[in-house]
């Protein structure tokens, strides 16, 4: 489902991307690891066609985001560090205003089935945002992407700032999405959450994938010492 084949990437002369190849399987989560700076959220925004490699290719469900940015991001869900939800409206409202916007309708019912399956209690869908805690926004993000019956998910370091509750919470919920058949990408630094998460794991280091491995063959220790290695020498 996610494709990217020899993709460069600069600003202002600076490589940010270095002859990247990557690939992603539908059912499968892939986590890239790396410092602030090492790539990472350049490539999320060239998945999402915000940003047109120099060179290379990058494909969603074999289609190229940079000549048809609105056909593949109608196949993702983008859920990034931050929420970015209407305060003065309920978490309920939020999800019914966002799917409105994709063109989609659900009843009441169906979108508080959204967001109990993404986690978020019952009891505050019908509250106010400004009231939320950062793992309750996400929750409302994730299920605004759920909602959406995205085949792809993009995740820009979603687990910053969330109490190891509500982080678990999230790890079931990708995990219980890629069973389901979506591609998951997640950037991040959080290395014991992306061993947990993920089938496999990419390191980036100054925009060059140093290393790619399957979780299954690592310890969250032995990652860890691998991790440092790298971004030691």
């Amino acid at each position: 489902m996610i494709q990217l084949r020899n993709v460069s990437k600069s600003f202002k002369g600076n490589l940010a991307i270095q002859n990247l190849n990557l690939e992603v399987q539908k059912g499968e989560i892939l986590g890239l690891l790396g410092a602030n700076g090492a790539g990472k959220s350049t490539t999320i925004n060239m998945l999402l066609g915000f940003l047109n490699p120099d060179s290379g290719e990058v494909h969603i469900n074999d289609i190229d985001t940079n000549h048809n940015s609105q056909e593949t991001r109608k196949l993702i869900g983008y859920i990034p560090e931050n929420v970015n939800l209407y305060p003065y409206l309920s978490g309920l409202e939020n999800l019914d205003y966002f799917c409105k916007l994709a063109g989609l309708k659900y009843s009441k019912s169906e979108l508080e089935n959204y967001l109990t399956i993404c986690g978020l209690e019952n009891k505050v869908h019908v509250k106010k945002v400004s009231g939320y805690s950062k793992g309750m926004r996400q929750k409302v993000g994730i299920a605004i992407a759920y909602a959406k019956k995205a085949k792809v998910y993009l995740l820009d370091e979603p687990a910053s700032g969330l109490d190891p509750l509500a982080s678990n919470e999230l790890s079931v919920l990708l995990k219980k999405l890629a069973s389901e058949g979506a591609t998951i990408l997640m950037a991040s630094h959080d290395i014991f959450r992306v061993r947990e998460v993920c089938n496999r794991i990419g390191i980036l280091k100054n925009g060059i994938l140093v290393k790619e491995l399957y979780s299954k063959d690592v310890s969250a220790n032995e990652l860890e010492t691998l991790y440092l290695q790298f971004m030691q020498n």
